[in-house]
């Protein structure tokens, strides 16, 4: 699939639930969020539909997002239906890692290819205190779980506020080069602003080469974070809602009144 600026369009990001088992600051308000009502929920055989119409369209790469994708029930069980899915060369998913010991077999196992996780800092009392709930220990097990399970590809995600020199992203830039994981630092963004920039490590946020549709739990199609077009597959029907949302991809970003990171992935 090609868009209007002849991009070429080959990546699905879908988001598999609104729920997280953090509450970081720069994602989500401190007192939680207004949840998506159970039942506009995508089940996971419609998200295997509809992935499937989208890589019968020309998407390959598709990655697992949230919230939090580990909390979501059966996650494994939609990896494993995603990974038997002819046509798809890359499937990732992007964690906290809080419940990443205990499901970085089941995973790799299913047929997820490689995984990203969030990681701003080392220091056990500044990660509480951005993710107000958090233990960094559980995300370093869940990291050793990862590369014992034999994942090739392991990315950290490591938000900063304006530089990788910051003392947090030296540290996360140290322990990833010890243990072999690729280091993202990925400045601080705001929709509601429209404040985005090109992550350090990776082509992301760059408007001109952006290749991103996003699906929302709920079943909106999203062809671009920092905007609030989408389209629903339930009201348009699956390939035309991505048909649409293909044909009507913005330029570049601007800002969205109405999208969060906490539900669209980031």
């Amino acid at each position: 699939m090609f868009d209007c600026y002849n991009r070429r369009i080959n990546y699905l990001r879908i988001s598999v639930t609104d729920l997280c088992n953090l509450r970081c600051i720069y994602c989500m308000p401190e007192e939680g969020i207004q949840l998506i009502p159970h039942e506009q929920i995508l089940s996971l055989e419609e998200i295997r539909d509809i992935t499937k119409a989208a890589v019968a369209l020309g998407v390959d790469k598709v990655r697992l997002t949230g919230g939090e994708p580990l909390v979501r029930r059966n996650i494994v069980y939609l990896v494993e239906m995603l990974s038997q899915i002819e046509g798809i060369r890359d499937l990732a998913m992007t964690t906290n890692g809080i419940l990443l010991d205990q499901f970085a077999k089941p995973l790799k196992n299913a047929g997820l290819h490689r995984l990203n996780v969030s990681l701003d800092t080392l220091d056990p009392e500044r990660f509480r205190t951005m993710t107000r709930i958090g233990n960094v220990q559980d995300v370093l097990r869940g990291l050793d779980a990862a590369k014992a399970a034999g994942f090739k590809t392991i990315k950290l995600n490591c938000v900063i506020a304006e530089s990788p020199q910051e003392p947090d992203a030296l540290a996360v830039s140290a322990y990833g080069r010890k243990h072999g994981f690729e280091v993202r630092c990925i400045r601080r963004m705001n929709i509601r602003e429209g404040s985005f920039w090109t992550i350090e490590g990776s082509d992301g946020g760059n408007c001109k080469s952006c290749n991103r549709l996003r699906l929302t739990s709920n079943g909106n199609i999203y062809p671009c974070l920092f905007n609030d077009i989408h389209y629903s597959v339930k009201e348009l029907g699956v390939e035309q809602a991505l048909l649409a949302a293909v044909g009507n991809k913005p330029e570049s970003g601007h800002k969205s009144e109405r999208n969060q990171f906490y539900a669209m992935g980031g």
